[in-house]
């Protein structure tokens, strides 16, 4: 007698519940994803315990016949395709068939279920996969699935079942996706009856991001939205201030699936590229439309994977347009977040108690204009919050809870926050005028020359006269050079400043940069001789020096490097380097990876390489630790490691070596051409690691510190 035997359905189904119900957030989703499909446009799902002891899906979509309902719970039986070529096309969220029989064979499922709206429907009960009970009973439009005692039949499986709360928060997290992935239908979740999620189901992507990680991110989100012959792309993209320790705040849904695709990720992270700080990342929803016949979602039972026919042309798109975005953005972050106080803004939303007096507050509080700045007069009442805020005029347009509305609030604030300033010349007049009465001369070290020397008073017609101003916070933390005996003639004083200026990449660059303009700033001193001290009429500014000069560096760097061998010089004296065996045969190979970069590197027998020739502008004294530098990456990344990757390091390498560093005292004029030059980078708001570079503190903030305004 033959040994191969035909398994029965219900061991058939037990082995596919291993792949289709490998936990109870499986059973969610796929229960949640089959009321998508059926039109609903409220779906509401109770668990308990973590979902082990109960999963409740009611909607109230479409609903089953009579003669489907026995029949959806029979394996490879579905409604979403007839043939294979349905395969190519899919658009719905199940199709596999799969999903129903899985969960009934390792759980007591109760299905009611009604496809009219008579108040008739069927009930079906299956336990351990078999049904105990088919009959009419009352039911209303749609259908209600009960799953109760998940894997009770199937002991090995629930006893490597996880804690009841990460249980709950795989269950969460798939619930918060499929709210974005779907803002038009309002969806909740309760877990031993309290609620987790409440939307609203009005189609606003932006209430539902509130909901999720709260107004204060949402009010930081900026939309997005591209077109092309192929895709469609819209969505909600944080500004890099606002960013996570993990990618779990990127969420990616394609023709309204939730998919994790690592290509998309990295575009999503190419097209933010120096924006983000090291191991940091942004939250973003990007809804991806697309012909179905582009997409393979058949990939595997949990559909989460999927595989694109031209992945190259859509993370190019992704990539292009976030970048295109933010180079439309001012990315100055604010020192102070100004608390709203008034009762027309919430700070934190909590969608599981919003009720429906609740929705006109809430559009109104997450209304975002992309271009607006951070510190918009609509941020904040300018009474106490122990006062009632002042009558509006009888003209005056109030929202629907009563209170100011957000447009007639602004005007009110308008005062405060932004102030009527003059213009950007005469502003600078007056403040050189008020400096120059108050301090005619004195004496001070130049930084460059390490001589002392008279510094004549600053007029508005005479920015070049300029030396240290008043206090030096940053000599009480290095010793100084002692002054030489004699004054520094001002022509030494310019030759100094002259050789500044040629440490500056870009000194004759006139290319405009593709971000917004950088705020004029007027420097006024200087910070434990790290931070440089800058004003406007807007406020006060800290900058960061050396993250300024990197910035500058790398966007020099950078472009050097685009065609670096017109640039190579030959050595007299070869640096030599050494390597083992193995490494040496690595780099052999990567040549003329080198070479793209304008360094020669030559076999010089054994595993020694002789440094023929590198680029005459990298930083001197430091050539040799780059070339290692970059030998190094080429052993570590191997294939993964091209010319593209190569450049961008070695920029960022070079930026850092060659920046001014932190403590080191600079002149008014050095401040002014390092501002300056920074204002004509394409992007001034970020060093090449992600770190800001500049910070604002308002005038309105500033006068909230001293109380001048309450």
């Amino acid at each position: 007698m033959g040994k191969i035997q035909l398994l029965s359905e219900h061991i058939a189904n037990q082995i596919a519940a291993g792949e289709v119900v490998e936990r109870p957030s499986s059973v969610v989703k796929e229960l949640v994803e089959n009321a998508v499909d059926a039109g609903s446009t409220r779906i509401d799902v109770t668990i308990e315990e973590g979902g082990l002891t109960l999963i409740r899906v009611a909607d109230n979509g479409s609903g089953m016949e009579t003669e489907d309902c026995e029949l959806a719970f029979q394996r490879h039986a579905t409604s979403k395709i007839a043939t294979s070529k349905d395969l190519f096309s899919i658009r719905t969220l199940g199709f596999r068939g799969e999903a129903l029989p899985s969960i009934a064979s390792v759980s007591r499922l109760e299905c009611v279920t009604s496809a009219t709206s008579d108040g008739l429907g069927r009930k079906i009960v299956i336990e351990g996969g078999t049904v105990r009970h088919f009959e009419e009973t009352a039911a209303s439009r749609g259908t209600e699935v009960t799953v109760r005692d998940l894997f009770y039949n199937t002991p090995a499986r629930l006893k490597y079942m996880k804690t009841i709360q990460t249980e709950l928060g795989h269950i969460s997290d798939y619930m918060y996706r499929l709210a974005l992935a779907h803002p038009s239908i309002g969806f909740s979740l309760k877990h031993n009856g309290n609620s987790l999620l409440q939307t609203l189901g009005n189609g606003d992507l932006l209430q539902v991001i509130a909901g999720i990680y709260g107004t204060a991110i949402a009010k930081q989100m900026l939309p997005l939205q591209v077109e092309s012959l192929d895709y469609t792309i819209t969505g909600f993209v944080a500004k890099p201030e606002m960013t996570r320790a993990n990618r779990g705040g990127i969420s990616t849904i394609v023709n309204g699936r939730y998919v994790r695709n690592f290509a998309l990720n990295q575009a999503l992270l190419q097209g933010y590229h120096t924006l983000l700080p090291i191991n940091r990342f942004p939250v973003a929803a990007l809804h991806i439309g697309m012909d179905p016949s582009l997409v393979d979602v058949n990939v595997h039972p949990s559909k989460l994977e999927v595989r694109f026919s031209k992945e190259a042309e859509l993370t190019a798109l992704i990539e292009a347009e976030v970048k295109r975005l933010f180079g439309r953005q001012v990315l100055i972050p604010q020192a102070v977040k100004s608390a709203p106080k008034g009762a027309f803004v919430q700070e934190q939303l909590d969608l599981s108690r919003t009720l429906e007096p609740l929705q006109p507050q809430l559009g109104a509080s997450l209304a975002v204009d992309a271009g607006a700045p951070d510190d918009a007069p609509s941020q904040a009442a300018p009474w106490p919050a122990d006062a009632p805020p002042p009558a509006p005029p009888a003209d005056a347009r109030t929202s629907a809870t009563g209170n100011p509305a957000p447009s007639q609030i602004k005007e009110q604030l308008a005062p405060y926050r932004e102030p009527q300033a003059p213009a950007a010349s005469s502003w600078r007049a007056d403040a050189a005028s008020a400096r120059a009465e108050a301090a005619p001369a004195r004496s001070d070290v130049s930084p460059a020359s390490g001589m002392t020397a008279p510094i004549p008073a600053r007029t508005a017609g005479n920015r070049t006269d300029s030396g240290r101003e008043a206090l030096r916070p940053a000599e009480s933390f290095r010793a100084q050079p002692a002054a030489p005996a004699r004054p520094a003639s001002l022509s030494q004083q310019r030759q100094a400043h002259e050789n500044f200026l040629g440490a500056l990449p870009g000194s004759g660059d006139t290319e405009a940069p593709t971000l917004p303009a950088f705020p004029q700033l007027e420097p006024i001193g200087q910070m434990h001789g790290t931070y440089l001290v800058a004003q406007n009429e807007s406020g006060l500014y800290l900058i960061d020096q050396h993250a300024a000069h990197e910035r500058i560096n790398y966007e020099y760097f950078y472009e050097r490097f685009g065609n670096p061998a017109e640039a190579s010089q030959e050595l007299l004296v070869p640096i030599t380097l050494e390597f083992t065996a193995s490494e040496a045969g690595v780099l052999a190979e990567k040549l003329g990876l080198f070479e793209q970069a304008g360094v020669y590197l030559e076999a010089f027998g054994g595993s020694t390489f002789l440094v023929r020739a590198y680029p005459h502008w990298f930083p001197s004294g430091e050539e040799k630790g780059i070339i290692e530098e970059m030998c190094e990456w080429v052993l570590t990344e191997r294939k993964a490691l091209d010319i593209a990757k190569l450049r961008e390091k070695a920029a960022i390498m070079c930026s850092c070596k060659a920046s001014i560093k932190a403590n080191q005292g600079l002149s008014i004029l050095e401040m002014e051409t390092l501002i300056d030059r920074l204002a004509g980078c394409r992007n001034p708001y970020t060093c090449p690691h992600g770190r800001p570079i500049v910070v604002s503190f308002t005038t309105y903030e500033l006068e909230k510190m001293f109380k001048r305004v309450m």
